[in-house]
Formats: structure tokens, C-alpha cells, sequence
């Protein structure tokens, strides 16, 4: 399948998805049948077959994109620089001392806090994601770690381990 993500997609990304089925309604116009264009685009045949029927329905403009799908987000785009901003202070600049880890639910108060707007923890995921955030990745490795052994381990023990 050509399209794993599933959806959320940029402009730029949407603008590339646009343009296959551009590519697609000229091989319709060749006379290529739907499972010869999802086997040269390398998307699925549903989608081939739904192309074509828009296509025969309304020509290049019924293949055209409609822009996102569903509601603008409420977060606007200088929030979220406020955020990441914010975010990279860490948790006990907005009184939480406890952890310095952030959770959705952290993240979701401060943002109400400042623009009096609640998001649910998978709404707040998605502006993270968005935002080019990852999940609760560390920055620095342990102090306790030893490169030296872990460079003798691989070499070492784990041909051993890996041939049983």
C-alpha cells in the first residue's frame, strides 16, 4: 500500500497524493484499467476503482483534493512556538517538581492555563506530533553507562548468544 499513515496529512503531502490521482485520471485516459493503474501507481485497487468511477462522474476536478478533512484546530500556529518554548523549561518551571517528565495531561493543563482552551491527552498527542515531539525520548544516556563494556559485550558475548 502506498499510503500507511492513514491520514493527518500536510498540505504538501495532500498536494503529493493529489498528484497521483492526476497521474491516475491520465492513464484513464489512456485507456488503462484500474488494476493496471493501482499495480503502476503502487496504490490499492479499491482506490484505483474509486478514482475511476470519480473521474468518469466528474473528470480531473472530481479527483481534485477537498484541503483537511474536519474541524481547524484550535490550536493556533503561535501557540504552538509557545509551547515548545514553554516545554523545553520543563515541567518544574510550571510546578510540577515531583518528575521532570512531561505527560499529556502536563502538557493539556499548561496549555489551558495560558489560552484558557482544554485538549483531550489524544488531541495534545497530536499537536506533539505535529509539532515534531516524540514520546519520552531521553536526552542524555546514563551516567553509570560504560561504552567500553558495552563495546565488548557485542564483540564478545553476543556471537555466542546469537549462534544457540
Amino acid at each position: 500500500m502506498r499510503y500507511p499513515d492513514g491520514g493527518g496529512l500536510t498540505a504538501k503531502q495532500r498536494a503529493q497524493r493529489e498528484q497521483v490521482r492526476f497521474e491516475a485520471a491520465e492513464l484513464f485516459m489512456q485507456g488503462v484499467t484500474p488494476p493496471q493503474v493501482a499495480r503502476r501507481l503502487r496504490v490499492s485497487r479499491k482506490s484505483a476503482y474509486a478514482w475511476h468511477a470519480r473521474w468518469r462522474a466528474g473528470g480531473l476536478e472530481a479527483l481534485r483534493s477537498k484541503g483537511a478533512s474536519g474541524q481547524p484546530s484550535r490550536m493556533k500556529p503561535g501557540w504552538r512556538a509557545w509551547l515548545a518554548a514553554e516545554l523545553e523549561k520543563g515541567p518544574a518551571a510550571h510546578g510540577w517538581v515531583e518528575d521532570q517528565r512531561w505527560t499529556l495531561a502536563r502538557i493539556s493543563t499548561v496549555i489551558a492555563r495560558r489560552f484558557h482552551v482544554r485538549f483531550s491527552p489524544a488531541q495534545t498527542w497530536r499537536i506533539l506530533h505535529q509539532m515534531g515531539w516524540t514520546v519520552q525520548v531521553p536526552v542524555r544516556r546514563a551516567a553509570e553507562r560504560d561504552d567500553d563494556a558495552v563495546t565488548g559485550w557485542i564483540r564478545e558475548t553476543w556471537p555466542r548468544v546469537e549462534r544457540r
